[in-house]
């Protein structure tokens, strides 16, 4: 059971440029529920929104082991998409409100199959494509806080339980997504494993 996904804003420098936004100084988390998770390869699109996006990101699972700082190890790895009504959000943020709306609703994160881990967090290259076209490019070594910064930052402020994910943050590329499109992603890892996914949108 996943209870918790704890999501990364902002953790490519490109991506925070092309949303107009500052480069945070530190992690801005966010929440998106572990009820929105969708396992499925077929995800029904919320239609609350006008504007919605992908966000192709590296998701991280807490096990159950804990590191020398009695910090959760991480003893998974999958592609998660985070889903984002970027309308929503634009209102919500113009008003000073949560962007809970804009993140949380129902199948806002698809999820691939979890590769297992060992104890130590390989570098991640990464891609999704919808229709063929290829939208977004990624690589771990890119982002501005890594991992292990991440996973002490969450230890330090938020109750983080096993089985909880972490979405690390998404590179450059975000775009609107529609009903009809199939979207491909895939990832690498510096030791070698590989993972395939495909959703397709209703």
């Amino acid at each position: 059971m996943i209870r918790n996904v704890w999501a990364v804003g902002r953790n490519y420098s490109a991506h925070a440029k092309e949303m107009g936004t500052a480069i945070p100084s530190k992690p801005m988390i966010f929440l998106k529920a572990g009820s929105s998770v969708i396992l499925d390869a077929h995800v029904p699109l919320y239609r609350g929104a006008n504007d919605l996006h992908h966000e192709i990101e590296i998701a991280l699972r807490f096990g159950t082991s804990k590191n020398s700082h009695g910090h959760l190890d991480f003893d998974g790895a999958a592609l998660a998409i985070d889903l984002t009504a970027r309308d929503v959000q634009t209102e919500l943020k113009s008003q000073g409100h949560p962007w809970t709306l804009a993140k949380s609703f129902r199948n806002s994160c698809p999820l691939s199959a979890i590769v297992p881990l060992s104890s130590k967090v390989p570098q991640f290259t990464f891609e999704l494509s919808v229709n063929g076209d290829i939208r977004q490019r990624g690589n771990t070594d890119d982002m501005l806080f890594n991992f292990e910064s991440l996973r002490s930052y969450l230890f330090e402020h938020f109750p983080v339980e096993p089985g909880d994910l972490l979405l690390t943050g998404t590179p450059e590329g975000v775009a609107k997504i529609m009903p009809g499109d199939q979207a491909k992603a895939w990832l690498k890892t510096s030791d070698g494993a590989e993972l395939k996914m495909q959703w397709q949108f209703v």
